[in-house]
């Protein structure tokens, strides 16, 4: 994969991971219920995040970075299924109906399929 997509996956990262602290509330909603420390799950993954992305532009840090991002993507994925399970939810003026919840899903792996572009 070239310069460009991995140029656009570190912008997503970072701006995903700025708006977990940006925007709290709305990633606390999305929470499964079971998980301990929702605030602290949550500024730790937008650091992932944030980290994650930066780590892409650097060549030899991209490999680690690329898998820590499949980590990431493979451990959101109980979010993800709460998602489905708790929806329509409601974060501010955007309502998760359960399709866009079940789409979720194959996003996740085709963002996991995306980052491991990057593992080489």
């Amino acid at each position: 994969m070239g310069k460009i997509s991995i140029i656009i996956m570190s912008i997503f990262y970072i701006v995903s991971g700025t708006n977990h602290f940006a925007n709290p509330r709305a990633y606390l909603k999305l929470m499964p219920a079971y998980l301990p420390a929702h605030e602290t799950l949550n500024y730790a993954a937008g650091i992932a995040e944030i980290v994650g992305g930066l780590l892409l532009l650097f060549p030899a840090a991209k490999s680690v970075a690329a898998w820590g991002i499949i980590a990431m993507l493979i451990a959101f994925l109980p979010a993800h299924i709460y998602m489905i399970q708790a929806a329509p939810i409601k974060l501010g003026s955007i309502v998760i109906t359960p399709l866009i919840a079940w789409i979720r899903i194959p996003l996740q792996f085709v963002l996991i399929y995306w980052a491991y572009q990057f593992t080489k």
